[in-house]
């Protein structure tokens, strides 16, 4: 059995192989950046959840200090540790000179 095949044919076999494989890697970049947009939505929502947990610790410990606490010392301190973390957490954040890059391995950006 032989097949015949005429250049133009071969060329449009060519043509629709290359439009086919065109289609599936655009395809797999698409879910990647799909993928990579999803896990950056959870980290924040992840994170959201730990400040508000740890606002929460914090608020009550001082609410605690502050209402049953009988000299001024526990006051005053139980008010700067905190302020003082906050302070150097978010002095941290702000000098963030990298970016959060991932590395896969065989991808090459």
């Amino acid at each position: 059995m032989t097949i015949d095949l005429g250049p133009m044919q071969v060329v449009a076999v060519l043509g629709v192989l290359l439009a086919l494989v065109m289609m599936w890697r655009s395809g797999t970049r698409r879910g990647r950046r799909a993928a990579d947009a999803a896990h950056v939505a959870s980290r924040m929502a992840s994170l959201l959840g730990y400040v508000l947990g740890t606002a929460g610790a914090i608020v009550g410990v001082q609410w605690a200090a502050i209402t049953y606490a009988p000299g001024t010392t526990l006051y005053w301190v139980v008010l700067a540790v905190p302020a003082l973390i906050t302070a150097f957490v978010v002095a941290r954040a702000l000098a963030v000179t990298s970016l959060d890059v991932t590395y896969r391995r065989g991808d090459r950006r």
